[in-house]
């Protein structure tokens, strides 16, 4: 059974409850709440930003060069730069051939004789050397040469490697002087320039001379510097390292023959008379 009072009291009492406004909150909890608000959002934004970063950095190790420290892209303060406009493209200028050495070395009996043999075979017994040394500088075939004469006055050269000897004429026989002219001085045997390996060479000549010669000198090129032959017999022989100098100039310089008297005159000048009656070449 129901008690109207009750149902009328507690249906008033909720509809009161619908129809009051919800209590005022004061303005400094509103302000409050409102800063809280605010301070979760920068907090959940920060979280964002440091979780996208630490995505960024651990994909940076697949995309990077993981050998060796980064150079900088670009000069550091004091470090040299080098403007290709400002390098100079003219080139310096060669460097002419220069004689290194001209010294040589005696050349033993027992080598000596092997030369020979090696070179002029069974008609080595009818020469006796008269010159045998050593050159400044060996090539790839030749590191001496041995001159011989025989009773005829027949000269042969015998150019070796150690103990090897060869001749470029067959038969060995390079001068006999019954065969000169009136009036010659010098007879050129035999001139080569050879590689003594990477930038140098090895210049050797031989040649006769007539009594009227007392001294035999060799120049170089344009150097006027003269440099004494080894002489013996009525033989001479000259030998010499050359380099092409720094800059790789090419070539080596032309050697020139000079023969002087016993008064120390100059008789003879490869240089200034190449053709004339005082050689044969």
């Amino acid at each position: 059974m129901s008690d109207p009072h009750h149902d009328t009291l507690a249906d008033r009492l909720r509809l009161l409850g619908e129809q009051l406004p919800a209590p005022a909150l004061p303005a400094a909890e509103i302000r409050r709440r409102a800063d809280r608000r605010r301070h979760r959002r920068r907090a959940l934004g920060a979280t964002a930003a440091c979780a996208a970063a630490a995505a960024l950095c651990l994909a940076l190790p697949s995309v990077l060069p993981s050998s060796g420290p980064q150079q900088p892209l670009g000069p550091q303060r004091g470090a040299a730069t080098t403007d290709a406009s400002s390098v100079s493209a003219s080139p310096r200028p060669s460097a002419a051939p220069t004689v290194i050495s001209t010294a040589t070395s005696p050349i033993d009996a027992g080598t000596v004789s092997a030369i020979l043999a090696s070179c002029l075979g069974a008609e080595a017994s009818k020469f006796d050397a008269v010159i045998a040394v050593r050159t400044p500088v060996a090539s790839a075939d030749t590191d001496g040469v041995v001159i011989a004469v025989n009773s005829a006055k027949q000269y042969v050269q015998c150019e070796s490697k150690g103990a090897k000897g060869r001749s470029s004429s067959v038969p060995a026989t390079f001068i006999n002087d019954r065969l000169w002219g009136t009036g010659h001085l010098v007879e050129f045997f035999d001139t080569s320039t050879t590689s003594a390996g990477a930038g140098k060479f090895l210049t050797l000549g031989t040649g006769h001379y007539t009594p009227e010669v007392a001294k035999v000198t060799i120049s170089y090129g344009d150097d006027p510097t003269q440099y004494p032959a080894v002489m013996a017999g009525g033989a001479f022989v000259y030998a010499a390292a050359t380099s092409t100098g720094p800059n790789g100039s090419s070539g080596s310089p032309n050697p020139y023959v000079h023969a002087f008297d016993a008064d120390g005159k100059e008789i003879y000048n490869q240089k200034t008379q190449p053709n004339s009656k005082g050689a044969d070449q």
